[in-house]
């Protein structure tokens, strides 16, 4: 069998059971099971398919067919410009978040904190976008393994901390704390591969989704200098309600994508 047909085939397989960009799904998967890129598949599609090729690409097939995320079954995830490394350990960065990174780089200054870091993903973005050091907490040691492997292989300059939340640093240490906490209520009925396969710790937030951020919003007034900002993602339908929360914060801002759905929120911490 044939490179293309090989595609074609997985392509198939991945169409009869709903899978998301099929055609997509099997290139990514077929051209990690060879260790190359797509544009070599494109470059080569006449050429016979090995064994040892073959037997791989079944088994990536066999694991994204039974819900397994192609991100950990590559064990790799784009997140603003830089690929990541990611396991079941940790929440797959999505694209909504970079519009995290993009609010806390407009208040980007002095010493930056990212609460319940995960893979690294903002952290490690923050750190190397802007030159900083940058604190990153999780209440996961796999989860902090993960971030600094990413650290290290991406050269970013961060310390990492596991604790609950930011319970471990000093009060009035910092000048930007930035999040990406878990806010999918428990009743919320989630796609199989997320439900199944990301950890439910960084996911689930109570009945509303509002548990993290009742904790993490006065815990990040604490952290930060008077006049330092927040910066949270938002879950969908949440904004009023985290609104609501910040009190007397200042200059509270709301960013939404381009389809004017709110993925983020910053927020000035009163003087």
């Amino acid at each position: 069998m044939d490179i293309r047909s090989a595609l074609l085939q997985g392509q198939k397989l991945l169409e009869d059971e709903s899978i998301s960009a099929p055609r997509l799904t099997a290139e990514v998967l077929l051209a990690h099971a060879i260790g190359r890129d797509r544009a070599w598949l494109y470059a080569h599609s006449d050429e016979e398919l090995r064994e040892l090729w073959w037997i791989h690409y079944g088994r990536y097939l066999h694991q994204r067919l039974n819900g397994s995320p192609t991100q950990y079954i590559t064990g790799r995830q784009e997140f603003y410009g830089r690929e990541f490394r990611v396991t079941p350990e940790v929440l797959i960065p999505r694209p909504e978040t970079e519009h995290v990174v993009e609010a806390a780089l407009a208040h980007a200054q002095g010493k930056a904190v990212d609460i319940g870091a995960g893979s690294g993903a903002i952290a490690v973005t923050l750190a190397l976008e802007t030159g900083a050091r940058v604190v990153a907490t999780d209440i996961s040691e796999p989860a902090l393994r993960v971030a600094r492997k990413n650290a290290e292989r991406l050269g970013a300059n961060i310390d990492l901390i596991c604790c609950d939340l930011a319970s471990a640093l000093a009060s009035a240490s910092f000048d930007l704390a930035v999040s990406n906490p878990p806010y999918v209520p428990e009743s919320e009925s989630l796609p199989r591969e997320v439900r199944e396969h990301e950890p439910a710790l960084a996911l689930y937030a109570g009945p509303q989704g509002l548990d993290i951020y009742r904790r993490l919003i006065p815990e990040a007034e604490r952290l930060l200098k008077p006049g330092g900002w927040l910066v949270l993602e938002l879950g969908y339908a949440l904004r009023e309600a985290v609104t609501q929360m910040l009190g007397r914060w200042r200059s509270v801002q709301v960013i939404d994508d381009l389809a004017g759905i709110p993925r983020a929120l910053a927020a000035c911490r009163p003087r």
